[in-house]
């Protein structure tokens, strides 16, 4: 029996998690271990995106930072949210692409969220997972700090299972055709010089 989509992405999610904190560097470059253009691949790079950027929103909190490099990495963190919805956009496409052929029920109904946005989701969950595990296994804390996160682990193991079989569900749904998928791209306006008015009212 082949392994779930859910099942298959947090593996890779975790080999991407694992593989970075080998070096724990977030300038490290990324030896992405699948054939590009496959689904692996894709969601390979997408936890790679999320993981660096995770330790970027870490360094820019450190309250002595200088200006400068807040500034700096604050412009990657933007970049990386681009990276990052270019990478839900294209996991979108494979799932249409994947269902394209399938025999859509008159009474289908449309979900909230496109599938890529809930595997995005399934991406997070894998780090929060990951770095509160961390905190657990720590020795240099008391034990009311142990108990704490030890409890918030054990919730987050639970969000797992929830979300992995939500996502399972959904996907089912679009096999089957009780829903069909409407991918509504993002129109991000900020980073876009036509459309973010401090950008465009500086080149005229």
């Amino acid at each position: 029996m082949s392994a779930s989509f859910t099942d298959k992405s947090w593996s890779i999610f975790n080999q991407s998690i694992s593989e970075y904190h080998k070096v724990d560097d977030v300038d490290q470059p990324m030896n992405n271990p699948y054939e590009e253009g496959t689904i692996e691949a894709t969601l390979y790079h997408k936890n790679w995106i999320d993981t660096v950027q995770w330790h970027l929103e870490d360094i820019i909190r450190d309250p002595q930072i200088d200006p400068e490099t807040a500034l700096t990495i604050k412009r990657r963190i933007d970049a990386s949210n681009q990276d990052r919805t270019d990478m839900v956009e294209e996991i979108d496409t494979w799932f249409r692409e994947k269902y394209a052929n399938v025999d859509v029920k008159a009474d289908a109904k449309i979900n909230t969220e496109s599938p890529a946005w809930a595997i995005d989701r399934f991406s997070i969950l894998s780090l929060k997972i990951y770095h509160m595990r961390e905190e657990v296994e720590r020795n240099d804390v008391t034990p009311e700090h142990h108990a704490k996160v030890a409890s918030k682990l054990t919730i987050l193991e639970e969000q797992k299972i929830d979300l992995s079989t939500a996502i399972e569900e959904l996907l089912e749904d679009y096999a089957s055709g009780n829903k069909y998928m409407k991918v509504y791209r993002q129109m991000k306006m900020y980073n876009d010089p036509s459309l973010n008015p401090v950008l465009y009212k500086q080149s005229k």
